[in-house]
């Protein structure tokens, strides 16, 4: 594989996983996600992978829609970071908002396929 083949799986692979988020489809985000992946929120809480999901299927995490305002891919071998600003509509433990959100995303590809590993959501 080649350095673009690359960048563009993990772009395609991030936006999977927000699409997947407004579809509440915690079963394909499973598959996209590492077993021990951590989602870290703005207010600096760690959350785990099945506590997140918990959180989507209960709606307590609600997305409604995301618009892309700037990525970037920085790639090291099978390690990858992405970086993905956006104007996300979610509401998060009962407060909506549109989020200018900056996720920073850790990923490694493994058997061919990039895992995401961490999620760390920021603002901007």
């Amino acid at each position: 594989m080649n350095m673009e083949t690359d960048q563009a799986q993990i772009i395609a692979t991030t936006h999977q996983l927000t699409q997947l988020m407004i579809e509440r489809d915690t079963a394909k985000m499973n598959k996209l996600l590492a077993a021990d992946f951590t989602l870290t929120h703005i207010t600096g809480y760690v959350q785990a992978k099945n506590e997140w999901f918990n959180e989507i299927v209960t709606e307590r995490m609600k997305y409604y829609s995301a618009k892309e305002v700037k990525t970037s891919v920085t790639i090291d071998r099978d390690k990858a970071t992405f970086v993905g600003r956006q104007m996300l509509d979610a509401r998060i433990w009962g407060t909506r908002n549109t989020w200018r959100l900056q996720q920073t995303m850790e990923l490694e590809k493994r058997n061919g396929e990039w895992v995401i590993l961490r999620s760390v959501a920021t603002t901007f």
